[in-house]
């Protein structure tokens, strides 16, 4: 039966395959540019496949395939991986949905990969062992794979997990109010049926993150943040403004949290830093998180010309500027995540949920 998957999981091979013909990933800026002068040499990237742990080494003008008793079980030249690779983006290209690309499973076969994805049970797509040649130390690293050549990949995805509740306050609804403003259907219901509370006086005060394990995920972080992606998502409404660097200016301004006002703007952006960072490395909403990154070498991103760009932790600051300017908030489904309707949470007490998730471009 033919492999078959979407554009992000043949990313995947393509990334495996890029790497080994290159045998060695170039760093990029926050904007997605490669930095010539900074890259990693590529010591090996393993697989979990059926055969068992294979080890991928590029090694001079080729590439070695070793068991994982160490005897070589294949060598090919790393041009060949080049050409694979060229001819996989060129099908990625022209995929729609769900395809198969059978002169690339061949060469999968060949070289003994019989999957797409690797097994992994965390936010890892790859391990990679790297040479930095900063510490002159080869290390096995997890890296989160994110491709351009299909939509924007998720960061924080949205689910009834990441709804925060707001009470309204300031006016009591009507029932007429509240089934009209609840059937607001337009493709900005969120933001008329919001607008439509606010013209009737209505005004939106933080109550609470729907999920206590998103919650206390969210504290472990910082304790402040809860209130600060709840200002966010009205900042985001208010503001017609969908870009996190943008919003996180607007809070800096307005300072919700209250911050000493000489450091506000640089408060919000760390803490938002910090949230994006954890979402990448090992942080799921309804999932309990202890604070360890998964993917713990960091993102290789899969640019729409074919170039595979390189954030690695050891980079900190690079990584988190990456994140922090190509990061924006979606709107996702209401019906679905049940978000964007007045709601009684008590006979004195009306609320309204709005959800949160974020993509990065």
């Amino acid at each position: 039966m033919a492999l078959t998957g979407n554009k992000g999981e043949w990313s995947e091979i393509y990334t495996l395959l890029k790497l080994l013909g290159e045998g060695k990933v170039y760093a990029g800026d926050q904007n997605l540019n490669i930095i010539k002068n900074l890259f990693y040499p590529i010591v090996s990237i393993l697989r979990q496949e059926q055969p068992g742990k294979l080890q991928y080494i590029p090694y001079e003008r080729d590439v070695v395939i070793q068991t994982a008793a160490g005897e070589e079980w294949l060598r090919l030249p790393a041009a060949v991986f080049l050409d694979e690779a060229e001819s996989l983006l060129e099908a990625i290209n022209s995929g729609v949905k769900t395809f198969s690309v059978p002169h690339t499973e061949q060469f999968m076969q060949k070289i003994g990969c019989s999957v797409l994805k690797a097994k992994s049970s965390n936010k890892a797509d790859i391990h990679i062992v790297l040479h930095d040649p900063r510490t002159k130390i080869n290390s096995e690293m997890g890296f989160s794979i994110k491709s351009q050549l299909g939509g924007d990949s998720t960061l924080i995805n949205a689910s009834k997990a990441t709804n925060f509740t707001f009470r309204i306050e300031n006016v009591r609804l009507q029932v007429d109010d509240v089934n009209r403003i609840n059937g607001l259907d337009s493709n900005n219901k969120v933001f008329d049926r919001y607008n439509a509370i606010k013209q009737l006086g209505g005004v939106f005060v933080f109550d609470s993150v729907d999920n206590h394990v998103f919650k206390n995920n969210l504290i472990l972080i910082d304790s402040d943040l809860p209130q600060i992606i709840a200002s966010l998502l009205i900042k985001r409404i208010e503001n017609n403004e969908t870009n996190l660097s943008m919003l996180t200016k607007i809070l800096g301004k307005e300072n919700p949290v209250g911050y000493d006002v000489d450091y506000a703007a640089l408060f919000y952006e760390y803490k938002i830093k910090q949230l994006l960072t954890a979402a990448a490395l090992g942080m799921v909403p309804a999932k309990q998180w202890l604070g360890r990154y998964e993917a713990n070498g960091g993102y290789l991103v899969v640019k729409k010309s074919g170039d595979i760009v390189c954030y690695h932790f050891y980079d900190r600051n690079r990584f988190e500027d990456y994140l922090f300017t190509n990061a924006y908030l979606e709107r996702a489904s209401t019906s679905r995540h049940e978000y964007a309707v007045i709601e009684s949470k008590n006979i004195n007490t009306q609320i309204f949920k709005l959800n949160l998730q974020v993509r990065l471009r």
